[in-house]
């Protein structure tokens, strides 16, 4: 057993590599993978070397440091930094319909999006939007979207109080 190691080294470093592929994919961490990557050019030299375990070692050893330090970092910025999946109605929102049914502020409107029949009441919560005309879905409320005219400039009214006289400035405190 110990000849058939010394002379296929290759195989015990092959081996070691696929383990740690293998393991690889329960944690997902990309650490075991570049550890399998160290272990397969180890594999690589013990083929052309078989007697220099040593330099089988310092290969597989620089090459796994190499690719936790520079090939890692990359792999894991690259799927944590991606764009967001929106899911359920999140991704509605944006997105452009046609009016099917007049939408009124008090509600019993409705418009095609994407194929899909969707009750709708408008964002301003006065406006009246007439079958046919596009619209933008502003935000989803429990089953009903909310929506207002593509192309037309923004009339929300916000409830702000009326802007009263200008403040006097005070007097300067005495000493």
């Amino acid at each position: 057993m110990m000849d058939w190691l010394r002379d296929n080294v290759w195989a015990a470093w092959l081996t070691i590599a696929a383990v740690l592929g293998l393991a690889e994919l329960a944690s997902l961490d990309f650490t075991l993978l570049m550890l399998a990557a160290g272990a397969l050019t180890a594999a690589g030299v013990a083929a052309f070397f078989p007697g220099l375990l040593w330099l089988q070692i310092v290969v597989g050893l620089i090459t796994a440091a190499a690719m936790l330090g520079a090939i890692r970092p990359m792999i894991v910025r690259k799927i944590h930094h991606g764009t967001e999946l929106k899911t359920g109605s999140a991704h509605i929102i944006g997105r452009t319909g046609t009016v099917v049914k007049e939408i009124h502020p008090d509600g019993g409107g409705s418009i095609r999006l994407g194929g899909e029949l969707w009750t709708a009441r408008p964002y301003d919560e006065i406006s009246t939007i007439a079958p046919g005309t596009r619209v933008e879905v502003m935000h989803i409320d429990g089953a009903t979207a909310v929506v207002y005219p593509v192309g037309e400039p923004l009339h929300h009214q916000l409830d702000l109080p009326e802007p009263t006289q200008d403040p006097k400035p005070s007097d300067p405190p005495q000493s």
